[in-house]
């Protein structure tokens, strides 16, 4: 079984899926992530002292943790949104098979 802490889960999200799949390419192909699924989803937010109701692409990014400093950075330089939000959470389990895959299909840390 893949050791605990090592790989995880990063969420942004996007105002549409065209900026989303633009996105989610370029993490792919810097094998950043071995997997982005992307998500149709409603937001309500306080932005600008009002509160907003968007429709938005929620991302979830498959990536080994020690890549989550260089992930973050190139969500930050291809983002649409000034302040994107990227939250990492850790996958501390899962079906090893799965597991193993992220770890072969992303780059060597």
């Amino acid at each position: 079984m893949a050791d605990n802490g090592v790989y995880a889960m990063v969420i942004t999200t996007c105002a549409n899926i065209k900026s989303a799949k633009l996105l989610a390419e370029i993490i792919v192909q810097e094998r950043l992530a071995a997997c982005v699924q992307l998500i149709p989803i409603e937001s309500v937010y306080v932005w600008d002292g009002k509160v907003c109701n968007e429709n938005e692409t929620l991302m979830f990014i498959k990536t080994k943790a020690v890549l989550f400093d260089k992930l973050s950075s190139v969500i930050r330089e291809n983002h649409p949104y000034d302040l994107p939000e990227i939250i990492r959470l850790p996958i501390d389990g899962g079906l090893p098979e799965y597991l193993n895959w992220i770890g072969e299909t992303v780059q060597a840390p």
